[in-house]
């Protein structure tokens, strides 16, 4: 009896080639497509899948879970990689992990396997979310499997490999990069975006546009958040409502990217070590990570939006390296969760050429007091009280001068004598 494997695949030339070898390699193979958002013809990518030897094919629709479950979570803790990169591609990850895991469980494989490279960082967010959900899991990572590395030394081999076994092999003009796409984001990187000198040409923009093509005129919107969750979005221009997760998020990224919102060309930072260079897409999650910064403004209260800043870098880092099951994940979102609860009300921003612009700004949990803050109107306030305020934290200032610099003489001594 064969051993069962479930692959996750995506119908491109890797994925189809490692199908057709674990078939040759006596597996049975049950193949799982995840849609996550990726403009793609399932039906088309499924029906390869079977042509090619699989077994069995599982195609689901993992979008609503990614925005609910994923998107949403990691916006509670506005997390972001190295201060700028919001994580598009290692949030889906996990999701597709756990999925693929259950497919595993549900068919009774003792197997997973996947087609990431060992360079890469989505090796480990597979395969520490695999171990994570099932510790007895075994996996099979090709592109760290010797017997394959020597078989498949570059793309002229896995072509090759495919006319002898009747793999279709798409024929489309082939962009000289590599790009992930989801409902989040896409990414460019490799190819011709190695040299980090280089500017991209503006082709390489598929989900926005280009600053410069970008309308001239503003398109002003409405977001609301209950407890730190986005649940409604008004087009203030033209009166469209969305308030469904997956509407609301698929919405801002069409506002975004017709407005040239979240792009991003940095050099980051992979988990194995090595520096990589990639241009991102983002769309609809810039917009929502700058409209709930914003509230948070006005509705956290100060020393639990410092904690929790603090946690940013490491939340996102976690996200980043594949540690979306640990423990250490659970703690956070614990805190973060917490943090959300009063995360109320209405931000509005207006969207022009590239730009999100905060246009007002209202909450039912505000603690905002505008009399209190005013310069204008004393509003209960006693500026008498902050003499002492000064003079209470001066203190300690003042001690350390004196232990610093007790052996050297100081003008202020002199005047004092």
């Amino acid at each position: 009896m064969s051993k069962k494997v479930v692959l996750a695949y995506s119908g491109g030339l890797d994925t189809s080639v490692i199908l057709k070898w674990l078939v040759n390699k006596g597996y049975e193979v049950i193949c799982f497509i995840g849609n996550v958002g990726q403009k793609e013809d399932f039906d088309a990518v499924e029906n390869k899948a079977l042509f090619t030897g699989a077994s069995k094919v599982y195609t689901e629709d993992l979008r609503k879970a990614f925005v609910t479950d994923y998107i949403f979570p990691a916006l509670k803790g506005n997390a972001l990689y190295e201060g700028r990169y919001l994580l598009g591609t290692a949030l889906a990850r996990p999701l597709l992990a756990k999925k693929q895991i259950e497919i595993a469980a549900k068919e009774g494989a003792e197997y997973v396997s996947h087609g990431s490279t060992g360079k890469g960082n989505d090796q480990v967010r597979f395969e520490l979310g695999y171990y994570a959900l099932n510790p007895a899991i075994k996996i099979i990572a090709p592109w760290k499997e010797p017997e394959f590395l020597a078989q498949f030394k570059g793309r002229t081999d896995m072509i090759n490999y495919a006319k002898e076994w009747d793999i279709e092999i798409t024929a489309s003009k082939k962009r000289p990069y590599s790009e992930d796409e989801n409902l989040m984001h896409i990414s460019h990187e490799a190819g011709i975006l190695e040299d980090p000198s280089i500017r991209p040409d503006d082709d390489i923009f598929t989900l926005s546009n280009t600053v410069k093509n970008a309308p001239d005129a503003e398109t002003l919107i409405e977001i609301e958040f209950r407890n730190g969750i986005p649940s409604h979005v008004k087009n203030l221009n033209d009166g469209t409502e969305k308030t469904e997760p997956l509407d609301l998020f698929m919405y801002l990224n069409k506002l975004g990217g017709e407005n040239g919102i979240g792009q991003l060309d940095m050099v980051e930072n992979r988990f194995i070590g090595i520096k990589s260079r990639g241009i991102y897409e983002t769309p609809g999650a810039a917009i929502l990570w700058l409209a709930h910064r914003d509230l948070e403004g006005i509705s956290m209260d100060k020393e639990v939006m410092h904690l929790r800043d603090m946690l940013i870098p490491k939340f996102s880092e976690l996200i980043y390296n594949g540690f979306w099951f640990s423990p250490e994940m659970d703690f956070i979102m614990s805190a973060f969760n917490k943090s959300q609860e009063a995360i109320n009300g209405i931000v509005r921003l207006a969207l022009y050429k590239g730009n999100m612009i905060p246009a007002g700004r209202e909450s039912s949990t505000s603690l905002y007091d505008q009399d209190l803050s005013s310069m204008d109107v004393e509003g209960g306030f006693n500026a008498v009280d902050s003499q002492g305020f000064i003079n209470i934290n001066a203190i300690r200032l003042k001690a350390h001068h004196l232990v610093l610099h007790k052996n050297k003489p100081y003008r202020w001594r002199k005047d004092k004598s």
